[in-house]
């Protein structure tokens, strides 16, 4: 103990330097201590108040993002810099990715309640923008964890926030069963990446991944072992990617949760489980000495077979929730395209795709709500002829389908792009066949994509039915909502430079 006295004025002087680069942390905190204090103090009827809270504080976190960039360049740290002892990386990636996360949380904090399903919770809401918020935090950790013991702690965090949003409304048999695997699945995977980390730690006597004796230490290991203890880590981040072969649990799970919680599964965590991927390959990819385990090879034989997997599964689906299941690991697999790359370019291309990915998956999960509250629609056939009974709503449906199949004149288009340029600047410089097969299959998928995406304005508007029930609850402030998302696909399909003047 006495040898530690030493060393304590020096860690408790990094802890507070780090302070004032961790501030929009330390708000989603005081926030969702907030939003918790005021759902016990108000009860049942908190539920609007705890709701606005949470978007006013998002709001303010949002605010704090944008700040960090203006204190990382007036640190002369434009680069990045590390915060508590180096378990944390404050760079302009990481920042980028939570403010994609913090804009799309706010979307789903407004959508959550126009879920007629969810709302009938007899407990109110109230419970889950509590753990929306906390989730929230876990998502920023995730996006800035640079040690493999922060990197399992954030995956925690979100992975129980999960776990209880997925559970949430589990009035039916399907919706406990869709909890019930998501948990199964979930501890399973957070045990084998554990293991593998347990593994990483024995063979280097390291948990840091830029510093320390990690990749020297693990250069000096046996490669097979080295090489399983990075797979089972990759099968803890790839079980948040929802990437082959660790996507079984997506379609069931993503069916049987409430809708607006099936929108936040399939975006936010994705989109940090990404940005923590982007972290763990960084320190391999620039140790000139490493070549024990090809990260390049297995992301690339995994985003093939992901999106051959996910989109025509896809095909296959009446359901359309679980089409878009399907559908969502499709566009894992597509991303995956910019993380080989290991560039610039791709990194921000990657950042464009899952930012115009979520707002379109958001808008088409809630326009299923939408006929899920009018007309009880879930699958396919029960969307015939409604386009001319529900004309606006329709045409938004047809539009964010336009952009996550990625056709022109939308966002999803210029993203799709975006990621085929870097994919193939990296082609011309080395001709690897694997950029060459990522490519080939990205544009066979997105074709693939055309025959079922296509099946919903089909139905809408091509298709008749005899009995058009009436509808008894009609969600306008679904509609605005969708009207906006289109408004903004259509804009960022026309004027890109918007989204990246932001980012």
């Amino acid at each position: 103990m006495h040898d530690l006295i030493p060393f304590i004025p020096g860690a408790v002087s990094t802890v507070l330097g780090s302070i004032p680069y961790f501030l929009p942390e330390i708000y989603l905190t005081v926030l969702f201590i907030l939003v918790m204090v005021t759902d016990l103090l108000f009860g049942r009827n908190s539920e609007k108040l705890c709701r606005i809270v949470a978007c006013a504080g998002i709001l303010l976190v949002i605010n704090k993002d944008y700040q960090q960039i203006q204190l990382l360049f007036a640190a002369g740290r434009g680069n990045g810099m590390f915060l508590f002892g180096e378990m944390l990386l404050l760079n302009r990636i990481a920042i980028n990715f939570k403010f994609v996360i913090d804009a799309l949380a706010i979307v789903l904090l407004l959508y959550f309640e126009w879920d007629n399903r969810l709302k009938a919770h007899r407990k109110g809401l109230s419970d889950l923008y509590t753990i929306v918020t906390g989730s929230l935090l876990g998502l920023h950790l995730m996006a800035m964890a640079v040690n493999l013991l922060s990197v399992y702690l954030a995956i925690e965090m979100v992975s129980i926030a999960s776990y209880l949003m997925v559970a949430y409304r589990s009035e039916n048999a399907f919706g406990t069963e869709a909890g019930l695997k998501y948990v199964l699945f979930g501890a399973a995977s957070s045990a084998i990446m554990l293991y593998g980390i347990s593994l990483l730690y024995g063979f280097s006597g390291s948990l840091n991944l830029f510093s320390g004796n990690l990749l020297p230490g693990l250069m000096q290991a046996n490669p097979v072992a080295v090489s399983f203890a990075l797979v089972l880590v990759l099968i803890g981040i790839g079980f948040k990617l929802s990437f082959v072969p660790v996507h079984f649990w997506v379609p069931d799970v993503y069916e049987g949760a409430p809708t607006p919680v099936t929108a936040w599964l399939s975006t936010l965590p994705k989109i940090a489980a990404f940005a923590l991927l982007i972290n763990f390959l960084r320190p391999f990819i620039y140790f000139e000495k490493w070549h024990a385990f090809d990260f390049k090879l297995i992301l690339s034989i995994a985003g093939i077979v992901t999106m051959i997997a996910g989109n025509f599964a896809a095909v296959l689906q009446r359901n359309v929730k679980r089409m878009l299941a399907y559908s969502s690991i499709g566009h894992t697999g597509f991303a995956l395209m910019a993380i080989v790359t290991y560039s610039s370019a791709g990194i921000s291309a990657l950042t464009y795709y899952l930012a115009v990915y979520g707002l379109a998956n958001i808008g088409a999960l809630a326009l299923a709500t939408y006929f899920a509250n009018a007309l009880d629609a879930d699958d396919l056939d029960s969307y015939k002829g409604l386009g001319h009974k529900y004309p606006v709503a329709s045409i938004c449906f047809v539009i964010v389908l336009i952009s996550l199949t990625g056709l022109p004149v939308s966002a999803g288009f210029n993203g799709k792009v975006l990621v085929f340029s870097a994919v193939y600047s990296v082609y011309q410089q080395d001709h690897n066949i694997w950029m060459l097969l990522l490519m080939i299959t990205g544009a066979l998928t997105t074709v693939v994509s055309l025959f079922y995406y296509i099946k919903i304005p089909l139905n809408l508007f091509l298709k008749r039915t005899e009995i058009v029930k009436n509808s008894a609850v009609k969600s306008q402030n679904i509609v605005i909502l969708c009207v906006i998302i289109s408004v903004l696909v259509i804009l960022l399909g026309v004027w890109p430079d918007l989204l990246f003047k932001i980012l």
